[in-house]
Parts: structure tokens; sequence; C-alpha cells
């Protein structure tokens, strides 16, 4: 099966194809697995190798409390839960990261998994640790493999979102995923494809930008592994026929380049490895060749102390064998956008046999090996020239968030990832005049390079000359081009047609930039239209709401720099213009109509008893109001641990909202004015129990509300209400109403249906 089998097709019509292989699930405990105090010796091993003078009192405290919150769960494959978490930490101490993400790493389950919370990781450990927990937390409940172009668009946006804030939460994210995928063979056929799916397309990409190519490489074959099952099981049977002839024939190279670098006396490591399944995979595939004919199979790999050792051994190398034509490459002097260095030749070996040979040194090595955790900036004792460059790994994140402010459209967010973000493409690296490197996505034109310049070289250029030759703007670009552009004043700016040539995301946002500046007064004069056609269909006097000091009030609102970019937005379909009127009516209700009846009410409430406190039925404590009646609102549930407040209401006293209720965060300013503070009673879960309601999204299948009411019944939960409807794509919308007693309860109940087979998602109402 190819991987655009799996981008386009079906996922239900995919997994019924791919059933046919009969995978089992293996149910039952493995005899050869480590024991949990095991993995957690070869974790200390692993960190005090790196960090000697740890404290690891963190970590040891860390392993007591995830052993405790996951006593009694088990994995699919039968193992103690405790395992995967350990399992997770090993990974991140193999990239040497500091112990606040190792402990995260080990505590990564236990919020949505078990009763603890985030508050409680906090006063434990730190606020730190509980805010890489949470964070982990919330990636893991974004689905990526949704159909949904919108839903997809948005986790990825809140994905990125959560990068930016700090690196680290994704780090733990990509060793829980590895973990997972090195035992995905105890999941359900349909998971093991779910899970790789994703992995192939969002996660190794990741891995590859941050330069891991130590988790990058094992995510990308484990991945190949469940998704096109035959093809790799057919690769590893070919590369392994010839195994042995090729790993002694490396043993000879190796030992042949030894010799030589001995002789020169230049101090070097060297050793050969046969390449990992993806990559070969991806050669055949792209270059549509097969295995016998991919040059670079095996690779030998020298490490030397300097840059200038790289170049002396790359001259030995020349020497001994002769070079294939066209296949150097030089990412020591152009590093790739992920900052990895090497020198890559491809040689005729001495039996006529090509190879390919990489030479670093032993810091290019590190980096090639672990990215951006080579050198993190947590670390100690980390200088500025460094972290200087390991931020400049994250530029392309920085680039990320601001194509999420340039564009509310999600496919075209989307093509952006895809296409910009390198996490499908390659790069061409082509000169300036001046010596200058810029990096493109594959397939860009001068007008790419142009505005990779700056954005005034790109609205001015008129023409453009490759290696001296004038050439069409619209040519491809070749690594190793040196480009000209050539601009004029009297240049009348970008072509529309330019949007259809160009292949990197920043010139697209800046043509279209231009666009919308240049065509400014044509949608402001278009927005006034919209305005008073809008009020002309509603029988709105639109002169009363014109005020200055309303039309302030709205460009505020939306953020705009003033009336004028307003209009343009609503113009070119930024906002809508109902939008516009109904904040400009609101504005004028405010100055001008009263609202008496609230008023009277908050004066009437305070005036009981000012400083008072009424403890009232539901275990609420009303702060200064007594003797009046308190319900729980319908549209959020609000449940003991949930933040409240209450809202005074006209004859029907007092309701509680949570204080992410929709209903709430939407109320006008003067609804806002009967809002009042209200807290749980600290015997309000003993005493009571609160309806609640989820939403619970699920490819729909037969036994599902089964499973989902079983783990109710088995909690002694009391369910009061079951709405379940299924679209025509077969998505079932689960709606549950139950009692319950805390917040904590329902993150239980929620962790266990997220483990029923075909759940996609689960959400609390909100209004």
């Amino acid at each position: 099966m190819h991987m655009e089998e799996m981008r386009d097709g079906n996922l239900e019509e995919v997994v019924k194809k791919h059933n046919k292989e009969k995978r089992e699930i293996n149910l039952t405990t493995p005899a050869d697995f480590t024991p949990p105090k095991e993995l957690y010796k070869e974790l200390i091993s692993r960190i005090l190798t790196y960090h000697p003078s740890t404290d690891i009192s963190m970590i040891e405290k860390a392993y007591k409390v995830a052993d405790k919150a996951h006593e009694g769960q088990l994995r699919k494959s039968g193992e103690p839960y405790i395992m995967h978490p350990l399992n997770v930490a090993i990974i991140l101490a193999e990239l040497e990261l500091d112990k606040e993400t190792i402990v995260a790493g080990i505590l990564h389950d236990v919020v949505e998994d078990t009763v603890m919370t985030s508050e409680e990781i906090a006063a434990e450990f730190s606020e730190e640790v509980a805010f890489l927990v949470e964070g982990v937390t919330k990636l893991t409940q974004l689905k990526m493999t949704t159909d949904k172009i919108e839903v997809q668009a948005e986790n990825l946006r809140k994905m990125f979102l959560s990068m930016a804030k700090d690196i680290r939460v994704i780090l733990i994210k990509l060793a829980d995923r590895l973990h997972n995928l090195r035992t995905l063979q105890y999941q359900s056929p349909a998971k093991q494809i779910e899970k790789a799916r994703e992995t192939m397309d969002i996660y190794a990409p990741i891995a590859h930008r941050l330069g891991i190519s130590k988790i990058k490489v094992e995510l990308d074959d484990l991945s190949m592994k469940y998704l096109m099952p035959e093809v790799y099981a057919d690769l590893k049977a070919q590369i392994d026929e010839k195994l042995y002839e090729r790993e002694a024939y490396i043993k000879r190279v190796v030992a042949d380049v030894k010799q030589h670098i001995d002789n020169a006396k230049l101090e070097a490591e060297i050793d050969g490895r046969v390449k990992h399944f993806f990559s070969i995979y991806k050669k055949m595939k792209n270059q549509n060749k097969t295995l016998d004919q991919i040059y670079d199979i095996f690779a030998v790999r020298i490490k030397v102390n300097t840059v200038r050792d790289c170049y002396f051994a790359l001259g030995i190398i020349h020497e001994m064998y002769k070079p294939i034509p066209g296949r150097f490459k030089d990412y020591i002097a152009m590093p790739k956008s992920n900052m990895y260095q090497s020198l890559h030749t491809t040689l005729i070996g001495p039996e006529g046999q090509p190879f390919e040979i990489q030479i670093r040194t032993y810091d290019m090595h590190r980096t090639a090996e672990y990215g951006i955790a080579a050198h993190w900036k947590y670390k100690e004792n980390i200088s500025g020239t460094v972290m200087q460059k390991e931020e400049e790994k994250l530029s392309w994140l920085r680039q990320i968030l601001e194509w999420q402010r340039d564009t509310d459209d999600n496919k075209e967010f989307m093509s952006f990832i895809k296409t910009d973000l390198d996490l499908f493409t390659d790069q061409v690296y082509c000169f300036t005049p001046a010596g200058d490197v810029k990096n493109m996505p594959s397939g860009s034109t001068p007008i790419d390079f142009a505005y990779a310049i700056h954005t005034a070289v790109g609205n001015k250029m008129v023409g453009a000359r490759i290696n001296g030759r004038q050439v069409p703007i619209d040519t491809k670009l070749s690594n190793g081009d040196r480009v000209e552009i050539i601009t004029s004043q009297n240049s009348t700016g970008p072509s529309r047609d330019w949007l259809n040539i160009v292949k990197s995301t920043q010139a697209k946002t800046k043509i279209n930039q231009w666009f919308k500046h240049q065509f400014k007064d044509e949608n402001i004069n278009r927005g006034k239209e919209l305005i008073l056609s809008y009020c002309k269909s509603k029988g709105i006097d639109f002169s009363i709401y014109s005020k200055p000091e309303y039309l302030e009030k709205v460009t505020k609102k939306y953020n705009f720099a003033d009336w004028d970019a307003t209009m343009a937005a609503v113009g070119h379909g930024g906002i809508k213009e109902g939008q516009v009127i109904n904040k400009l009516i609101e504005e004028y209700d405010k100055v001008n109509k009263t609202a008496p009846d609230d008023t009277q009410i908050l004066e009437e409430y305070s005036a009981k008893k000012p400083h008072a406190s009424s403890h009232n039925q539901g275990g609420i404590v009303v702060k200064g109001a007594d003797d009046v009646a308190v319900r729980f609102s319908k549209c959020c549930s609000p449940v003991p641990g949930d933040e409240i407040v209450g809202f005074i209401t006209r004859g029907r006293g007092i309701s509680i909202h949570r204080t992410d209720c929709v209903n709430v965060l939407c109320m006008c300013e003067s609804d806002r004015n009967r809002i009042i503070d209200a807290e749980w009673q600290e015997d309000a879960v003993a005493a009571n129990t609160y309806f609640t309601e989820i939403n619970i999204y699920a490819d729909d299948r037969n036994g599902i509300l089964f499973d989902i009411t079983k783990i109710l019944s088995e909690m002694n939960i009391n369910v009061s209400s079951i709405n379940s409807r299924t679209s025509k794509q077969g998505k079932a919308t689960i709606t549950l109403s139950f009692e319950i007693k805390s917040v904590e309860q329902l993150n239980s109940i929620i962790a266990k249906i997220r483990n029923v087979e075909s759940i996609i998602d689960i959400e609390r109402t909100v209004g």
C-alpha cells in the first residue's frame, strides 16, 4: 500500500482492506517484559551518565507518584501501565534533557488517565512541571487524522501554539508517540493505521524539523511497517537477503578508510551502517529505481574534531575512491533548514559498488542525532552563540505563527504547512550576487527568491537572471543557482498570476498583502456600501449609531487601527457588516438605555446582608446574599471542582454557571453587572450529586453504546438520558446526561471512555 492511498483514501476502507492480514492482539502479559523497578534503575543510570551531579529526588518522587496513580492499570499488552511513562522518560534521557522534562515525561498521563489534577502536580513538584504535563495532555486530546479540514487545521494551530510556548512539550509528545509505536502490535488494525498515519503526516516531520534524527528515523520505519506492511516486508526481505554480504563489504571499506586516515595522522572515529528502511523506500519511489539501483543503501560515517579536519578527510577519501559526479553535497557551508551539517559524497568502492560517506565533527553529529535537544536552553552553561543557533532552528515555528495570524482560510493554512514548512518537500539552495545563501522549498522560482530577499524587491521585480542568463520569472530554481533579481521603480507591482507560480508561503503572503493594501480605497468604499445596504434592509437609521465614540469602540473591539480599516475589512470579507452594526447598537444602548430593573435587583440583594455569605442547596456559597434561591444552569451543568459564578435572574433567584460557559462569556456589559461571586462548600462533594452532560464523537459501530454504558455502570454512575445520532459519513454523536460528585470523577469517566474503540473525541457541554 502506498502513502498516497493512506493520505487520500478513506480510513475505514483501508482498514477493511488490510484486515485480511489478520494481525492478532496479544492481551496476555509478555513473559519477557522488564519489571518497572529495573526500568527505573535504567532511567537513573542514563541520567547520571550525562549529568552526574543531578539531584534525582524529584525524579524518584515522580516515579512513586506515577506508580501509585497508575496502580491497577494495564496496557493493551498486559504490562503494568507504569511501563509506558518510564519508557517515555528513558527516551527523553537518551536525548539528555533536563530533569523537569523527564519528570513531566513520567507524569504525562496522570492527569488524563487518573484522578490527579494539574494543581496537585504543581503543588507536589513545580508550576513548570505542571505546565509541561498539561501541555502534553492537551496535545494528546487533539485528533490530527479527522476528515474535516477545519478541525485538523484548528488542531494543528493549537499544537504549534503549544510548541511556541515551550518546545519541551512536543519533545515529550514525540517520546510518547515513539514508545506507543514500538508497542503498536497490541492495538487493533484500525488503531495501528490511524496512529501510524498521524505519525507519518505530523510527528515524524516535526521531529525532522527539530533535527532529531534519532527519533525521526524510527518513527518513519515503524509507521511504514503498519501503513505499508507488504512493501515493508518485501524491502526487509531484500535487504536481509544480502545483509551478510553488505555488512562484510562495509567492514572492508571501513577498515580501508581507517588505514588511510590513520596514515594521514588524522584523529577520527569511523563506522558503517545500512540506511533505514523508509529512507531507502523513499529514494526508490522518488527515483523510480529498484533496490540494486540505489547508490547509498549503506553509508560510512567519519567523525572528526574540527571543520578543517572534515575537509582534510574529504581530500583523503577522494584520493582513495573515485567520486560520482554531481553526488557531492556540502551541508557544512550550507546547512539544511533544521541546521543539519555534514559533507556527503558518493563514491565507487573497491568492487565497483557505489556507497556514501558522511563526514562531520562530533558536535555536528550530536546536533544531527539530537537536534534542538542537543544544546537546549534549559541546560546549564550554554553560550550565547550556541543558543542563537538553537533559536534559529525554531524560525520556521515563528513563521507558522505569522501565517496563523495572516490567514483565516483553513485550506490555505493546511497548504502552507504541507509545502513551505518542508514537512513534505525538500529545499533548494541558491545564491545572491553577493554570495548570500537563500533556502526555499523545492520548485521555487525567481519570484520566491525576490521575496526571500525583501518584500520591496519582490513588489518591484520585473525580471531575473540565473547564472548570468536572463530567464522567465516562472523558471524553477536548482541547487547552486546564482540568482539576480531585476527591479524597476516603474513596476506596477505583482500580478495575480504570480500566486499560481510561487511555491513559498512567504511569497504568497506578501503578494496577498500587496493586493489588500493596493485596493484599500476600493475595499473601504465597498465596506461602506455594504454597511448602508445592511441598515436599509433591517430598517436601521445608521446616522444614530455613527457617532465617533461608538465607531471607536468597534474598531478597538475588532483590533483595527481606525474606522477606514474596519470598512476595508468589511469590503474584502474579513468581517461581516452585521457584526459591526450589532456592536454599534450595543454601544449606543449602553449610553442611552438604562437598566433600572437590574440595578434594583442588585441593590436589593446587596442590601440584605452586605458582608454575609449564603449557604444554599447544592453545596454553593453565594457571597453578598442570603436566603436566596439557588439553581444550577442547564446550559453548562457545573459540578464541584469547576470555577463558578452566580447570575442574578429576574424573579428566579441566582443561577450558577461555569466560568467557561458560553452564555457567561458572551454576556453584554449590562448583564455582566448582575454576576455575583459564588464558590463550592467544602462538603459539596460528599453531600450531593450533580447533573452533567458530555458529547462523545465516534466512528459508528455495533456495540459502541454498550461499551460506553458498561463503563458508567461499573462506576455506579446514574445515567439520566442518552441521545445518539449518526451522520451520513458514519460519524456518531452521543450525548450523555448523568449524575456525578465532582469534576475529578468526571475526568476519570472521560479518561475511561476515551479508551473505548472508535472514540474520536469527548467534550463537556459549555452552553
